[in-house]
């Protein structure tokens, strides 16, 4: 069985650091089976979602597509200001959109949270955040999330990391997702 991992994350500037993060997770993901889709930067610009609005630019279809199909999720944030930033928030707001679905919001998904920030308060409030989020969505936060604190962890081109327990900690989250979603019927 193949299961499919949707990796929703970044900033709307190119390779981020929560985007890299997001990137490494995802290599684990594929490590550990799971076909990999990616919505990142400029397919995260999304209208302010608004539930009254029934229309869905080419962005938000796709993206509610792709959590719909998907059998586990990877978020990656950075920290703003202690928290998730506004683009993933609107990205996960489009999730409502999947209320009325046999498998409602994130229900019966793994997800995967990442948060990335240059310290560890807003690091570690962004996770948290995400993790709460996905709570309220009713989606299953892997046992081991990751806080990425970029003052101390420089990520690489497609999220290479030089160190190794950052690297094992976001390949970790990735294998997690995938594990879960193949167990589940």
């Amino acid at each position: 069985m193949t299961v499919t991992v949707v990796g929703i994350g970044g900033s709307v500037r190119p390779d981020s650091q929560s985007e890299r993060a997001l990137h490494a997770v995802l290599d684990g993901a594929r490590d550990a089976g799971a076909k990999v889709h990616t919505i990142t930067g400029e397919s995260l610009v999304l209208p302010f979602f608004d539930p009254a609005v029934p229309e869905r630019t080419d962005n938000a279809r796709e993206l509610v597509e792709a959590v719909r199909s998907a059998d586990g999720v990877v978020l990656s944030s950075p920290g703003y200001h202690g928290t998730v930033s506004g683009l993933i928030k609107n990205a996960l707001d489009y999730v409502e959109d999947l209320r009325e679905d046999t498998r409602p919001y994130l229900d019966g998904r793994a997800v995967g949270c990442v948060g990335t920030a240059y310290g560890w308060q807003a690091t570690v409030t962004t996770l948290q955040a995400l993790r709460s989020v996905v709570h309220a969505l009713r989606g299953w936060p892997t046992p081991l999330g990751a806080a990425v604190n970029s003052a101390e962890t420089r990520l690489g081109a497609g999220g290479a990391c030089g160190d190794p327990k950052v690297a094992g900690t976001l390949h970790t989250v990735g294998t997690q997702v995938t594990e879960f979603a193949l167990r589940r019927p």
